[in-house]
C-alpha cells in the first residue's frame, strides 16, 4: 500500500471513528517500523496495521560447516526501496485476541 493511500485511511479513521490508539513502533528484529491504529468501526474494535521495511538486496550466510560452529545470516537493505505490509484484525470478545480479517469476506475496506 502505498503511503498516500495509508495517510487517506487513517485521516478517514480519525475523520469518522472513535480512536482508541495510534501508534508507530520500531521492529525489534531488524530495520522498519509498525504504524497500527485501534478504533471502533462498524464491526466492534478494529486494528489496521502496516508493517514498512527496507527491501532486502542480499543475503549472506557466515559460518562454517564443523560440528558445533555458530553460523549467522547477514542481510544487506536497500536504504531507497520500502516493502509495506497492511493487516486488519477485529476484536474477538470470546476469544480475548485480535483476529485478522479477510478483506474480500467482509467487504468493509475497499483497497
Amino acid at each position: 500500500m502505498q503511503d498516500e493511500k495509508w495517510k487517506n485511511i487513517i485521516a478517514r479513521i480519525l475523520d469518522d471513528f472513535d480512536v482508541i490508539e495510534h501508534e508507530t513502533e520500531e521492529l525489534d528484529p531488524g530495520p522498519g517500523d509498525v504504524e497500527y491504529i485501534i478504533f471502533n468501526g462498524p464491526l466492534g474494535k478494529m486494528k489496521l496495521e502496516r508493517t514498512n521495511k527496507p527491501v532486502i538486496l542480499d543475503k549472506k550466510s557466515l559460518g562454517s560447516r564443523r560440528i558445533g560452529s555458530e553460523s549467522s545470516i547477514q542481510y544487506t537493505y536497500s536504504e531507497t526501496e520500502k516493502v509495506h505490509n497492511f493487516k486488519a484484525y477485529q476484536w474477538e470478545e470470546e476469544k480475548d485476541s485480535w483476529v485478522e480479517m479477510e478483506m474480500e469476506e467482509k467487504g468493509v475496506f475497499s483497497m
